[in-house]
């Protein structure tokens, strides 16, 4: 399982949010690069890059911390918020991502979607799969859609996605563990490879979400509060690589 710390960006600084509230903003380091680099020294190997400006602004912003990051680590970044276009995408893979997120996209512009999956493949595309009850949220979670999320991941299990980020935005942010029983489901019903999202609070959670099949884990806020401490993170990378 990919042990993938999440970096929050708001106007160039590493930020937390609650359920996806900007208005929680919490400001935890004004230097991304510093924070990418503390993770890579301890033998972390991918990134979560999430474009929180981007996301409510509807277009890629941080597109140059992405860059920064990508050239001063060796890290394998994951990058979303605000990935709209074929330009924003072009914007991010020459910006150093190694796979981009689209959510809303899928939502709103499936044709559009589907035609990344084919240009890039679906190693390279994930699909984001943010939920709000049972429902898909869009538009840095500002929006939800009347897209149930089990019909959605199987509409796009059809079209050849392969990675979905699942994040339950009541979790998100709150340090009360994830939805386990979401993921079990998702894991049991379709044939994707499941990044877990949102709620992470503890170093024993990733035994159990590891254990369950998911593919990778997201890591936020608990890093932060210091639930989970790198060096922990270190031994669980050592231990089952």
């Amino acid at each position: 399982m990919r042990i993938i710390p999440a970096i929050d960006i708001i106007e160039g600084k590493c930020v937390r949010l609650s359920k996806g509230n900007f208005n929680t903003q919490k400001i935890y380091n004004e230097n991304p690069i510093e924070v990418a680099k503390a993770y890579q020294d301890h033998g972390i190997k991918f990134l979560l890059l999430v474009d929180l400006d981007g996301a409510k602004s509807q277009h890629i912003v941080n597109h140059n911390v992405l860059e920064l990051i990508s050239n001063q680590t060796n890290l394998k970044i994951d990058f979303g918020g605000g990935i709209k276009t074929d330009e924003d995408v072009r914007i991010a893979f020459e910006s150093g991502a190694e796979q981009i997120i689209g959510g809303s996209i899928a939502v709103k512009n499936p044709k559009r979607f589907c035609k990344w999956l084919e240009t890039y493949g679906a190693d390279k595309i994930i699909l984001g799969a943010d939920v709000n009850g049972e429902f898909i949220a869009t538009d840095g979670w500002l929006e939800t859609s009347d897209q149930s999320l089990f019909d959605f991941l199987d509409i796009y299990q059809t079209k050849g996605v392969k990675y979905v980020i699942c994040t339950d935005i009541n979790k998100d942010g709150m340090l009360l563990g994830p939805s386990f029983n979401l993921y079990e489901q998702i894991i049991n019903k379709t044939e994707i490879k499941l990044i877990a999202s949102g709620g992470v609070s503890q170093f024993d959670e990733l035994t159990l979400l590891s254990k369950m099949g998911c593919e990778g884990v997201i890591i936020g806020k608990a890093i932060y509060e210091k639930h989970i401490s790198l060096k922990q993170l270190e031994q669980f990378i050592l231990l089952n690589n």
